[in-house]
């Protein structure tokens, strides 16, 4: 039988990526090993008059077979947080009818740790449905305010140049990560009845896969910006286009190779449940680049703050340099909290530690992210505000003079 239903008490709620997942699967895994112990005895024939108890899975441990009249002691699972450390063994003696009945019983021998009231967990419960519904308010208006952003770029001819196609890039890379949690979301946890933590589908994989691209695409747009920033005062604020498609190349293309031998190794090495589990090991072939674009974009703007400082206080560069300096020390001060200052913090953790913060920081304040960005490459940039103005002009202007055409026509009439 299942682990879950075979537990003689019911699995207590622990801290980790998923807080009710890692018992579940720390008895999947227990089960497994024993299933395989008891296929092979299954394929190795008895010796003649030798009788005994068969290795056996009782839905908590693995009981290796003895002989009859002989007996085994297995200690307490082993599972932080979740049982307090003992001594206790748990005995059984192998009889002519089969194996006895633990002794002493389970929920005697292993004390379960502190998991709180019934009030603690509906407070837990109500802390993560405010969760969501502060996330979900967050990426709905960042995903807002990017499409409003790259309706400007796109729509102005004027604002068409190498700086702002790479700020449309950067704002899609957004919009991808809104929308990988939203479908993350409605496959992994839409449906209640559905136990997520064993859950194996092509879809809730195809959905994680296509989270962590959306993340790696995220943080290596992060990385061109700054790249971006430093080439504009390299080159005197002159663009190159020669640039841009190895802007793309790195942006898209490095999320798309890490992405694609991830999940070659997790298919090959580690498919099992939704791929979500961030214990794993092979979690670092997704973290190390991010932990890589996060640490190159840290020493970027170290750079382009010094060369920003040099260039301010230079007597050489006139006012109006200054001007457009300084826009760019203050951006550049403001940005650097979106470029995985938290992501490098908590990488430094266990995952189970600090999980309420963690959560915070990524899903709460990293949702606004994109509307932050868009804010202040779109509505709060003066070019940008610049050409509505002079359009908006223009097309008032337009209808002033078909009104008075209309009343000019109808006069002489």
């Amino acid at each position: 039988c299942p682990a879950s239903s075979c537990l003689p008490f019911p699995p207590p709620k622990v801290r980790a990526t998923h807080p009710d997942c890692s018992i579940v699967l720390y008895f999947h895994e227990q089960e497994a090993e024993c299933l395989e112990i008891i296929r092979r005895e299954s394929q190795t024939p008895a010796r003649p008059g030798q009788q005994g108890c068969l290795t056996e899975w009782d839905g908590v441990s693995c009981w290796s077979a003895v002989p009859v009249g002989q007996s085994r002691a297995v200690a307490c699972p082993n599972i932080l947080h979740v049982f307090k450390k003992t001594e206790a063994l748990i005995w059984r003696n192998c009889t002519e009818s089969g194996w006895s009945f633990p002794s002493p019983p389970y929920y005697n021998a292993c004390e379960v740790e502190a998991i709180g009231s019934n009030n603690d967990t509906e407070a837990k419960a109500s802390y993560f449905v405010t969760m969501k519904v502060l996330y979900t308010c967050g990426y709905s208006t960042s995903l807002a305010a990017l499409f409003l952003a790259i309706g400007i770029f796109s729509c102005f001819r004027k604002l068409h140049c190498t700086r702002n196609s790479i700020h449309i890039h950067f704002f899609t890379s957004f919009i991808l990560r809104g929308a990988a949690v939203f479908i993350k979301d409605a496959i992994l946890f839409s449906d209640e009845s559905i136990n997520h933590c064993t859950m194996s589908t092509v879809n809730c994989k195809a959905a994680i896969t296509f989270f962590q691209y959306s993340v790696l695409a995220n943080f290596y747009w992060l990385l061109v910006e700054g790249m971006y920033l430093q080439t504009l005062l390299l080159l005197t604020f002159t663009s190159d286009k020669r640039y841009i498609c190895w802007y793309i190349l790195i942006g898209w293309g490095v999320p798309m190779l890490t992405v694609c031998v991830w999940v070659v190794t997790r298919l090959q090495y580690d498919n099992h449940g939704c791929w979500d589990d961030y214990t794993s090991l092979y979690w670092w072939i997704i973290k190390a680049p991010i932990l890589l674009a996060v640490f190159v974009n840290f020493l970027i703007f170290l750079n382009v703050t010094r060369m920003l400082a040099q260039k301010i206080w230079s007597p050489d560069i006139s006012k109006n340099y200054k001007h457009q300096y300084m826009r760019l020390t203050k951006s550049t001060l403001l940005l650097i909290p979106l470029f995985g200052v938290h992501y490098v913090v908590f990488a430094l953790f266990p995952e189970h530690i600090g999980v309420d913060v963690r959560l915070y920081f990524e899903l709460v304040l990293g949702s606004y992210q994109g509307f932050l960005v868009a804010l202040l490459y779109c509505f709060l940039n003066g070019e940008v505000q610049a050409e509505i103005k002079r359009n908006w002009g223009k097309w008032q202007s337009s209808m002033e003079s078909n009104v008075f055409n209309l009343v000019t026509q109808d006069f002489a009439a």
